[in-house]
């Protein structure tokens, strides 16, 4: 079963439903190749790693501290049992464009298995380890800890490499009607939005692959 996840990697709603999605796979037992695609929410970030701090930003916009520790409660409260920790007061505001190209040089040299570790580690790098996924010298360590070459990766983040694969993505997701992350297509016939529940998710799948068997 191919699975294609549009999200982001500063999306914290994408990193809950992603390890929810990843759970249901293995308690389902189903055998899914997961596909990542590039979907940035807001490309206007600067780029560069001297972005807002996250609270402050999201208070402004939100209108207040209270507003964004309702939204962090829930966030909390979603992520417990998922191995997750958000250290949210050491967040900036971070364009994702080279993190994108580089899960995306990931997926064509190295295949989904590995895009998939490296997603993974790029989520829990900005959410708990308050890492800088715009420095090029971290992304390529976290490739190469993936299992990759750090100088190929250092050479692709140093490049322009991959930047038409991940417009495209975007587009595709726009021509596609997705318009919010994380959004999950199965073998191109099914569209699931948002970080749905695991056991949701298990029926979901079970009965998903009941059907393409069947057909």
């Amino acid at each position: 079963m191919r699975v294609e996840i549009w999200s982001d990697v500063a999306c914290p709603w994408c990193y809950v439903g992603t390890a929810r999605f990843e759970r249901a796979v293995d308690a389902s037992g189903i055998d899914a190749e997961v596909v990542y695609r590039s979907f940035q929410l807001d490309p206007t970030i600067a780029m560069g790693g001297d972005g807002p701090n996250a609270v402050r930003y999201l208070a402004k916009k939100l209108g207040g501290p209270e507003q964004v520790a309702a939204i962090h409660a829930r966030l909390e409260a979603a992520a417990e049992g998922l191995d997750i920790e958000f250290r949210w007061s050491q967040m900036r505001r971070a364009n994702t464009f080279d993190a994108h190209r580089l899960l995306g040089w990931v997926l064509h040299s190295a295949g989904a298995r590995t895009q998939r570790a490296l997603k993974k580690a790029l989520l829990r790098a900005y959410f708990t380890e308050s890492l800088d996924i715009t420095d090029h010298d971290v992304l390529a360590g976290l490739a190469a800890n993936a299992g990759l070459d750090r100088g190929s990766a250092a050479a692709l983040l140093d490049s322009d490499a991959e930047a038409d694969h991940v417009r495209a993505e975007r587009e595709e997701a726009y021509r596609k009607g997705i318009t919010a992350v994380p959004t999950f297509v199965v073998e191109g016939r099914w569209k699931v939005q948002g970080a749905i529940e695991t056991d949701e998710w298990v029926a979901a799948l079970r009965q998903m692959s009941a059907e393409l068997d069947a057909s």
